[in-house]
């Protein structure tokens, strides 16, 4: 069924089929670091193989990481390991190491960091508890970063789409505040309509969505939504062009499938 599909989008703008495709898995303190990296040639906790030579790199890192004494020298090997782990796709990891980075350097840029590596990690994430948890690191982090620069809208839809596993309406009553700054805002125009659908409020999708596609006609996971909300809706036609419109935006076979999966959807 369609509505059921939706479940595999993450509301963090990704793509629905990445969500197979990435390994997660948790460093939570240095007892762990020795378990956490993945092995070469292996896999991680989820469905991506990490490729030897990153997790050749991850290794060598990390060690440098742990027997090191001077604390600027680990801050920089945790944002080495930050950025490997998100290339990785261990979100939780990339996360943890972008906090010990950001606790060091204490700047803008480094809240940001580890803000969008927890967010990344939150939208991940399965169980309500460990939800709870990452979300409340991304506020933590983002909120220093919205605190320095209140401009930073993109923060700001990140903090709000937090509270939608605990608090919908203030998530809501943020995200409306991004666009009252910023009517055009892509992001956020893009999860108040994935959100409507979650919630079955397909004409209001439908509305935010072409508010989307009229910024950015090339919005691919926009217009895969726009083409689930009108087939909600009963107009298999407006679907249908919206499903072929995904498959010229990204020829990707996974993206490809994904469209030619609903479009079959729509012949039942």
């Amino acid at each position: 069924m369609l509505k059921t599909r939706i479940i595999l989008v993450s509301v963090a703008a990704l793509l629905v089929v990445l969500i197979f495709m990435l390994p997660k898995s948790v460093v939570e303190n240095d007892s762990q670091l020795k378990e956490a990296a993945p092995q070469e040639g292996g896999q991680g906790a989820g469905h991506a193989t990490v490729p030897a030579t990153l997790s050749a790199t991850i290794k060598s890192v990390r060690t440098q990481f742990q027997s090191n004494s001077s604390n600027q020298k680990n801050a920089i090997f945790a944002d080495s390991l930050r950025t490997l782990y998100t290339q990785a796709g261990q979100f939780d990891s990339a996360a943890w190491f972008a906090e010990q980075a950001a606790t060091f350097f204490n700047t803008t840029e480094s809240f940001l960091n580890a803000g969008n590596s927890y967010y990344e990690a939150y939208t991940f994430a399965m169980e309500p508890a460990r939800q709870e948890q990452l979300a409340e690191k991304t506020r933590t982090w983002l909120s220093k970063v919205t605190a320095a620069d209140s401009k930073n809208l993109e923060a700001k839809t990140k903090i709000a789409m937090t509270y939608f596993t605990s608090n919908p309406p203030q998530g809501v009553g943020l995200l409306r505040e991004v666009l009252a700054e910023d009517p055009k805002n892509e992001f956020a125009l893009y999860n108040m309509g994935m959100l409507a659908i979650q919630s079955a409020q397909y004409d209001r999708a439908i509305e935010r969505l072409e508010q989307l596609k009229a910024v950015n006609p090339n919005h691919i996971q926009g217009a895969l939504m726009l083409g689930v909300a009108y087939a909600n809706k009963g107009n298999k036609d407006k679907a249908r062009q919206q499903f072929e419109l995904v498959k010229t935006l990204d020829k990707d076979p996974a993206v490809q499938s994904t469209a030619d999966s609903y479009l079959k959807d729509l012949n039942k």
